[in-house]
């Protein structure tokens, strides 16, 4: 059965700490629990039933007193954390922030069990830098923002996609074409790739190196037309000047409308 007020949590997080040779006292200048061990910094705890955000805020609040603050909270039988995260999500969320973080288990037939999940240390954020690239990368190969932030359950435009989408395109306007024309033509040095894993299903080949359109690459042009267009409009100057220098057996990949 789950805690019905936080109080339920002090006594086991007071025998812990007084286990490891602290001494332990309870509501001291709005600490829910502050234990000392000798000449230490002292140890502030802040006790609550579930991992929210006042808990985080009082945890903040509790640094300008101590570098060595505890958020305390119950973790239920099946070990779920709440609003539909992870434990490891909160543990990340505290080290971030410079706090601790432990959990308390209730049992039917056996006494609480505390778990430290971190330790209240600095922290020193760990950059990504091959991420970072990756970031910078997707964001300047979409030649525009076609998505609505926050959306959920739907399908992206993603600079991969919109890549899939003027090949599709292009084949749509000229019928079957060879990878090294039709990267011609969109200046894209992915193309092979993009054909050959067909990620959407949308091409087939039909030769060597030579791939088309499939009634599946129809329906997503179809699906994406109005993106398309917008795509084909920003792109407009780029394809002219690579199409210049395409075989002549490839009209202008502009000339028409999206079919």
């Amino acid at each position: 059965m789950p805690v019905r007020s936080e109080t339920e949590l002090y006594e086991p997080v007071k025998r812990f700490f007084e286990k490891m040779g602290y001494e332990v006292k309870g509501e001291v200048m709005n600490c829910d629990m502050v234990a000392i061990r000798e000449s230490e910094e002292p140890v502030l705890v802040e006790l609550k039933k579930t991992f929210n955000l006042p808990l985080v805020i009082q945890g903040i609040d509790r640094l300008r007193r101590s570098n060595r603050v505890y958020l305390a909270t119950e973790q239920n039988r099946n070990g779920r954390a709440p609003h539909g995260l992870g434990w490891n999500d909160l543990t990340r969320l505290c080290r971030m922030l410079g706090l601790g973080l432990m959990v308390v288990r209730f049992y039917q037939r056996k006494s609480p069990v505390v778990e430290i999940l971190c330790d209240p240390e600095p922290y020193t954020p760990r950059k990504n830098k091959k991420g970072a690239a990756r970031l910078m990368t997707e964001f300047r190969e979409r030649s525009g923002d076609y998505n609505t932030g926050g959306s959920t359950r739907r399908k992206l435009m993603t600079a991969y996609r919109e890549k899939a989408l003027l090949c599709g395109y292009f084949l749509q306007q000229h019928g079957p074409l060879s990878t090294r024309k039709l990267r011609q033509i969109t200046g894209f040095k992915q193309v092979q790739s993009i054909l050959y894993h067909n990620h959407y299903g949308w091409f087939r080949r039909t030769g060597l190196g030579i791939y088309e359109l499939t009634p599946a690459g129809v329906l997503g042009l179809e699906e994406f037309a109005p993106a398309l267009s917008d795509i084909l409009s920003v792109r407009n100057l780029a394809f002219e000047t690579a199409a210049a220098g395409a075989s002549e057996s490839v009209e202008s990949p502009i000339v028409g409308t999206l079919r």
